[in-house]
């Protein structure tokens, strides 16, 4: 509880000190520079990294970001774990194994008619799990459609709803 009470504190101090807020691409720019220069253990350290360089960001923007970004956590010398983006090429793959823990982490229905395939989520968490999804580059699936707490997978015309659903399913572990 203390943590959620001092983050709108960080960010309101950072406003009335002429901090601002970015676009979402700028942000995450930000953010990857910054972790390109800084050993960030941390989301709340990010946002202090962030609010120091004059950005306003809150703690669930920055773990979001993180998410998009394809951030991980690796072993720096002396142990720690700091956050990195994997240098990927602008085509990135998300490789299977990244799918398979946001599908088992966020995907609680999977169902389909057709070539349409309809995930359900916990409220708020649609947009990441489709966002894997599509970065997966999967030949079965067009692309996705995120709402809240749902997604709408367009199924390629060379599948079927069906088989893409049990795909997605299994990955899920449901």
């Amino acid at each position: 509880m203390t943590a959620a009470k001092s983050a709108p504190k960080t960010d309101s101090k950072a406003s009335d000190n002429g901090g601002h807020r970015l676009a979402k691409q700028q942000r995450q720019h930000r953010i990857a520079g910054l972790l390109e220069r800084n050993a960030v253990t941390s989301q709340g350290q990010l946002v202090q990294l962030l609010t120091a360089d004059g950005v306003v960001a809150t703690q669930a923007t920055v773990s979001r970001d993180l998410e998009e970004l394809g951030a991980i956590k690796v072993r720096a010398a002396g142990g720690d774990s700091v956050y990195a983006i994997p240098d990927l090429p602008k085509e990135q793959r998300t490789p299977e194994d990244h799918l398979r823990r946001v599908l088992g982490d966020w995907v609680v229905d999977v169902d389909h008619s057709h070539n349409l395939v309809v995930l359900r989520t916990p409220p708020g968490s649609a947009h990441v799990v489709a966002s894997a999804i599509d970065r997966a580059g999967l030949p079965t699936i067009l692309g996705t459609v995120a709402g809240d707490d749902t997604i709408l997978v367009v199924v390629a015309e060379r599948s079927s709803g069906t088989k893409v659903a049990s795909e997605l399913r299994k990955l899920a572990g449901l």
